[in-house]
């Protein structure tokens, strides 16, 4: 049995009418049983809400959506060090529980009837010109591209100092185990178990295919950088929030010191799931 959950931050959709509604409806349940529940729309200041003198402390987090709001969410909520439990809202819901059954879901919160599956995530510094320009977070991936101009950019690419190699490409994409079933999949990436410990490196479309998708441990940093531009290129945190980039920039990607731990109910192992969501077929 694990810890028994009873003060949860219940974050919904924003502007989603049925995620608003259906959170009033957990928090008055949880009410009726001894818990509780305090309802709040998605919002990139979930963490920092946290600072503040007299903030309130929970036990977990719910979220009320599809697998963005989950991310993003999930991003927010690291600093809290407390499990999350998406129900979902959405069309995939690889991250999600079914929300059909948010009653058995929460009650299984409330008596310890729930297991943590721990998920490594991303962690990043920009330096511009010797000088940290950005700090961040990620919990999927995080992806260098050009823009809209058809034309490829050079980077390159290193770990733990060491040059791995320069390659022209659309972009590289560095994930999570988690993440590997998102846009590094989509581009020819491997999938990797989620509870794994390491880096997914996919190329995007890279020029006479010298760079094949690599997994590394994540014991010592990865670099990416901004060998040469031509138009526009930026960084894609999560596939929610960009940043432009200039030649020269680097980034550094490590571990972040903080895992997700994501609370799952369902019981439905990672390969069911996978096969239920169409990555496996039969020929």
């Amino acid at each position: 049995m694990a810890q028994p959950l009873l003060h949860f931050l219940i974050i919904t959709r924003e502007g989603d009418a049925q995620a608003q509604a259906l959170g009033q409806k957990i928090a008055a349940w949880l009410a009726e049983r001894g818990g509780r529940g305090h309802v709040q729309p998605h919002s990139s200041t979930l963490c920092p809400d946290t600072t503040k003198k007299g903030a309130e402390a929970f036990d977990a987090v719910v979220v009320l959506g599809g697998d963005g709001t989950f991310i993003g969410a999930a991003r927010g909520a690291l600093c809290r060090g407390i499990p999350v439990l998406g129900l979902n809202l959405g069309r995939l819901g690889f991250l999600a529980e079914g929300a059909e059954d948010w009653q058995a879901r929460l009650g299984a919160l409330l008596s310890g009837d729930y297991s943590i599956s721990r998920r490594v995530c991303l962690a990043y510094e920009l330096i511009r010109q010797g000088r940290l320009e950005r700090v961040g977070v990620a919990v999927n991936d995080l992806v260098v591209s050009r823009a809209d101009l058809a034309r490829l950019i050079r980077l390159s690419v290193s770990r733990g100092g060491e040059r791995v190699c320069s390659m022209r490409a659309d972009g590289l994409i560095v994930s999570t185990p988690t993440g590997s079933t998102a846009y590094g999949f989509s581009a020819g990436g491997p999938l990797v178990h989620p509870e794994m410990e390491a880096f997914c490196l996919t190329p995007v479309c890279p020029f006479l295919n010298n760079f094949r998708p690599m997994v590394v441990p994540m014991n010592k940093e990865i670099g990416v950088g901004v060998e040469e531009v031509r138009g526009e290129v930026r960084l894609t945190e999560d596939g929610q929030r960009c940043f432009p980039l200039v030649t020269g920039d680097e980034l550094r990607i490590r571990r972040n010191p903080v895992e997700l731990l994501m609370a799952v109910t369902d019981g439905v192992s990672y390969f069911t799931k996978l096969s239920a969501k169409g990555f496996f077929t039969e020929r």
